[in-house]
């Protein structure tokens, strides 16, 4: 009789297959798990701090443009707190001046619209009647908007709805304003022991390769700052007189709108701030506007092609073209706020490229600015090919060839 073959001892093979495995395997599992949970914790904590880290980032830059300021006091004897100090009360006094002046210019542009709203109703009506032939009045209008004052319940209902997400957005941003306040004059005070700090923990050599890119970030961040608040006083002072002269209402508070918006939003700025104004003077004196949006074009090309070019020549000049994009980027990643601090942040990567990477001399080629013809570029290409084969050593002959 045929015994039976012994059952396969399945413990000693698992036993077995344990030992055959890599000891860096459970290791490295190990190593995984961990590096995925850290991703995930670190990716949480990312997301949940994001709007700290911009504000934090938006004070940093507000510090780096308040150095140069803070630095020409110090230089002065004057102890670097009350120098912060007295840097950011003006820096305060003038953002409060332009809030009052937009305040009073936005209440005044809506009394005059609703003074003139009757006026420019009757003539809508006229101008309706005329062209499509039909015999419309004010009265029939207002007595078709009460009979479905439905629409006007549900607006006041979702306005009275909206009210405290209003005040809640208040509230939020004035908590936003002071936390970048109060960090800006910290980060401001406290410039030199930062500093000392981040490169206490840095080899020497890593040292001067910080606080040379710190300088280049002062330099441009302070720069654009300047540069753009001189462009603004100019600008604001030049449409003030010129809207004075127009004899429209508030040109002061005009010109510092138009001067404020014009020179800190890039390449569209001045047209931007062109819209209330042209606004203002439709409702005053409608051809005015024409002379106003003539003014504005001159004064733009003025600013781009004479005036900046010598202010920011010291300062820091980022090509139009580029300052458009990245302001689009920081808007598309960070919002009004990386929008804002674009400018800024390209013209230090600007200086640090220009800094550490390398350039060569460009020889003097009308190839360069095409001012050559056709045929005389023909001509130079042919002479180049010519000169590079008498300089090029002939080729050996291989064996067996005559």
């Amino acid at each position: 009789m045929v015994e039976d073959a012994p059952a396969p001892d399945s413990g000693a093979s698992k036993v077995d297959t344990f030992e055959r495995m890599p000891r860096w395997l459970p290791r490295l599992l190990l190593l995984a798990f961990a590096g995925l949970a850290a991703y995930q914790l670190g990716d949480w904590a990312f997301h949940k701090l994001l709007g700290l880290i911009t504000l934090m980032l938006v004070a940093f830059f507000i510090s780096l443009a308040m150095e140069p300021a803070v630095d020409l006091m110090t230089a002065r004897k004057i102890p670097r707190g009350l120098a912060t100090a007295a840097v950011f009360v003006l820096l305060f006094a003038a953002v409060a001046g332009f809030l009052a002046a937009l305040v009073t210019l936005l209440v005044e542009t809506v009394g005059n619209l609703l003074n003139e709203l009757p006026g420019l109703l009757n003539q809508l009506v006229e101008w309706a009647n005329r062209t499509f032939h039909q015999h419309f009045t004010i009265d029939q209008l207002r007595d078709r908007l009460l009979h479905d004052s439905n629409i006007i319940n549900n607006y006041a209902q979702t306005a009275a709805n909206n009210i405290w997400g209003l005040s809640s957005t208040i509230l939020g941003g004035l908590a936003e304003f002071l936390t970048i306040a109060l960090f800006s004059i910290y980060l401001t005070a406290d410039g030199p022991k930062l500093r000392r700090t981040i490169c206490s923990m840095l080899p020497r050599a890593r040292q001067d390769a910080v606080l040379h890119a710190w300088d280049l970030a002062i330099d441009k961040t302070g720069g654009y700052l300047y540069s753009r608040a001189l462009l603004a006083v100019i600008s604001a002072v030049t449409h003030a007189i010129f809207l004075a002269i127009l004899d429209l209402p508030n040109p002061i508070a005009l010109g510092v709108w138009f001067g404020v918006v014009a020179s800190f939003v890039p390449t569209i700025g001045t047209y931007i701030a062109a819209v209330l104004p042209i606004l203002v003077a439709l409702t005053v004196h409608p051809f005015d506007a024409v002379w106003l949006l003539i003014f504005v074009v001159l004064y733009q090309w003025f600013q781009d092609y004479l005036l900046q070019p010598r202010i920011t020549a010291r300062t820091v000049d980022v090509n139009a073209a580029v300052a458009l994009l990245a302001v689009l980027a920081g808007a598309a990643l960070l919002g009004a706020v990386g929008a804002l601090l674009a400018i800024p942040a390209t013209a230090t990567v600007q200086a640090l490229l220009t800094e550490y990477v390398p350039r060569y001399e460009v020889v003097d080629d009308p190839r360069i600015e095409r001012t050559a013809s056709r045929r005389e570029r023909k001509a130079m290409l042919h002479r180049r090919s010519r000169r590079t084969r008498r300089i090029r050593p002939e080729e050996p002959q291989q064996p067996g060839q005559n």
